[in-house]
């Protein structure tokens, strides 16, 4: 497909940029496989699990990426953003680390996990209505009205390059794919990873995947513009976005294959796999890519297959609720 292109998208060497700056900083996540589902898959599956990253989820790569990069004023003045989670998490920990005061505007039904989770990294949480108020408007604000600079959620250069980073570690440590899935919300992460992939891979085959509730990242590959839905309704609350970004559409549609959608059920399905076969807490957006490969969305058969694994924030009420077996 023919995508824009322009000055301000991030590239490979923005990845390269941010992996030095966390170098010390994020957690090096390994890159594990199951026999188990090697065999359900027919396939070779390496999985990068981004839930044992700092703050559980691979979001952390991104924030500090971006608030390392500002200028002393617009550290000391602080920053803004907008988060279900995971991105709330993120520049809340990183802000703490790096002596940086941090505005998060949060949805009342976010996870209580992630809320306190926020809260207790010390970022100042604003609580807004996801289905009837703008939290991009509400960001706006407080940035004018305080002097705060925004750091979006996903499409932000040093956002995207920052998650880059577990795609670039996950190929140096496991070698080459012939596949990599990747979970996509507002496209921070699938933008990096492909950024890496071509970068490092060239000859892998990239795909994003969301919830069957919420496939605007794929009506807009297929119409080849940005398609804006409502707020989708999924247990997969990271990947609760209604439109790709403005950056990480063009490099979506550049270097991604193809879009795929998994059920609430086979995000389900893949927490209870990675609970009993692999000692692991993944929520449900972190489960997006693994369900794509067990459940035959991304065709794996025969393929030696990499496999984001995004975060891990589940509150453990809810994680029981979602694993017990059903009478």
């Amino acid at each position: 497909m023919n995508a824009q292109t322009g000055p301000s998208l991030p590239t490979y060497a923005d990845v390269e940029a941010a992996a030095e700056r966390l170098k010390g900083i994020a957690h090096h996540t390994p890159a594990m496989s199951s026999a188990t589902a090697n065999r359900r898959t027919n396939a070779s599956l390496v999985f990068k699990p981004e839930n044992l990253q700092r703050m559980g989820a691979f979001k952390f790569r991104g924030g500090y990426n971006a608030i390392a990069s500002l200028s002393p004023a617009q550290k000391k003045a602080g920053v803004v953003t907008f988060s279900s989670g995971n991105h709330a998490q993120a520049i809340a920990y990183a802000g703490q680390l790096l002596g940086v005061p941090t505005t998060i505007i949060m949805p009342n039904d976010a996870p209580a996990a992630k809320v306190a989770a926020t809260e207790g990294y010390g970022g100042q949480v604003v609580r807004y209505d996801r289905y009837t108020q703008d939290r991009l408007a509400i960001g706006d604000r407080l940035a004018s009205e305080r002097g705060l600079t925004i750091i979006p959620p996903y499409d932000h250069p040093h956002v995207i390059a920052g998650q880059g980073t577990a795609t670039k570690e996950l190929i140096e440590d496991a070698g080459p794919f012939d596949i990599l899935i990747v979970p996509l919300g507002g496209g921070g992460l699938l933008a990096g990873a492909a950024l890496a992939a071509k970068a490092l891979n060239p000859g892998c085959r990239i795909f994003g995947v969301e919830p069957e509730a919420g496939n605007d990242g794929q009506q807009s590959l297929r119409k080849g513009e940005i398609v804006k839905i409502g707020v989708p309704k999924t247990i997969a609350d990271g990947a609760q976005t209604a439109f790709l970004g403005d950056l990480t559409f063009p490099i979506i549609q550049r270097d991604v294959e193809d879009i795929v959608t998994v059920s609430d059920a086979a995000l389900i399905d893949a927490m209870r796999f990675f609970a009993e076969r692999m000692k692991l807490v993944v929520e449900p957006t972190g489960c997006l890519a693994a369900a794509a490969a067990f459940t035959g969305a991304v065709p794996v058969e025969g393929r030696r297959v990499g496999v984001i694994l995004s975060g891990g924030n589940v509150d453990l009420a809810s994680f029981a609720r979602f694993i017990a077996p059903s009478v």
